[in-house]
């Protein structure tokens, strides 16, 4: 039904700013930034006790609230906090973030919201109970090049094995819910076939979210939202170009025949299964020894260390995002 909200769902590092940004681009929808707030509260809900009560809503708004205050992609927004614990339909966690989006599509003028964590890839049955009507885009991409992308993002595992571990993980729960949602809940969209058709691409994606096409979501690169978030953070500074239709098989030059290999070994029958040809004959059944696995985790430190310092140089965003760890660190010690 027009209005239901929309959620773009998968692994970070498959395109999903170039999406949020397409669909925010149309006139009826509105996509924010997403502070993450099922990621980082859905296992802290139960700790503020039974939510029918005023007093635990409050708290569980006031924290969803402070986490809104260190996003590290400022909403232009003031949000009516009293209006959230009155709208907050059912009274939950869930609730809380409807009635939050709600007001963001509001303050845009638009008729219906979108959401790209795609942490919420884990959260679909919850989200289904309250909004039968919503529509699901699992947004899938090679793993090689995700683990290639994730080595130089902050927001990702940075070594190629949990990388493409995570992206299993996700792509077979991504499998699973397209099984079982009712047909025309969810579209299966491959990031290498929006690079080589944009056009045609967006317009399915319409077609399946029931909207009309417009010429606009293909020029996303021109709006307001695009070009501050391109001024943020270096891993978004390709939000304010045009579709990189080049943006495909960048691993076979950024990953050694090794980290292919892990990746393959990790993926190879989901790869498959996705459209995506194994490279190597890697051994599925394969898993590093305790011992590999200490060292994958020594070389993932370095790795974040350094990529970290690049953050603290190039990114505006940098030290918000430092302060959000902190501010939801504090929450969750004083939670538990």
């Amino acid at each position: 039904m027009l209005g239901d909200p929309i959620f773009i769902i998968g692994t970070e590092r498959s395109g999903s700013n170039l999406l949020r940004l397409v669909l925010n681009a149309h006139s009826r929808i509105a996509v924010p930034h997403p502070p993450h707030i099922l990621h980082y509260f859905a296992d802290l809900e139960g700790a503020y006790g039974p939510l029918a009560d005023d007093a635990n809503l409050e708290r569980l708004v006031d924290d969803v609230l402070g986490l809104l205050k260190v996003h590290i992609h400022p909403w232009e927004m003031a949000v009516d906090r009293d209006r959230v614990l009155a709208e907050a339909t059912p009274r939950d966690l869930f609730g809380v973030f409807y009635a939050l989006y709600d007001q963001f599509r509001e303050s845009e003028g638009k008729a219906r919201w979108g959401n790209k964590s795609t942490f919420v890839i884990h959260h679909v049955a919850r989200i289904r109970e309250a909004y039968p009507g919503a529509r699901f885009v699992w947004l899938v991409r090679d793993p090689r090049d995700v683990a290639a992308s994730s080595r130089r993002s902050v927001f990702s595992p940075f070594h190629p094995w949990f990388t493409a571990e995570l992206w299993r993980r996700q792509q077979e729960l991504g499998i699973r819910h397209e099984r079982e949602l009712p047909p025309g809940s969810l579209l299966r969209l491959r990031y290498e076939d929006l690079l080589a058709d944009p056009p045609g691409a967006v317009r399915h994606l319409a077609a399946f979210l029931g909207e009309p096409f417009e010429e606009g979501m293909l020029a996303y690169h021109r709006t307001d939202a695009a070009r501050t978030a391109s001024t943020l953070s270096q891993d978004w500074v390709n939000t304010a170009s045009p579709v990189l239709r080049h943006n495909a098989g960048k691993y076979r030059k950024q990953l050694s025949p090794a980290q292919v290999r892990w990746v393959e070994s990790s993926c190879g029958p989901l790869m498959r299964e996705l459209g995506y040809a194994p490279d190597t004959d890697a051994d599925p059944s394969w898993r590093p020894s305790p011992r590999q696995r200490a060292a994958f985790a020594a070389w993932d430190a370095r790795w974040r260390d350094q990529v970290d310092r690049r953050s603290e140089r190039t990114d505006r965003n940098h030290g918000r995002r430092l302060a959000r760890d902190a501010a939801m660190a504090r929450l969750r010690r004083r939670r538990r």
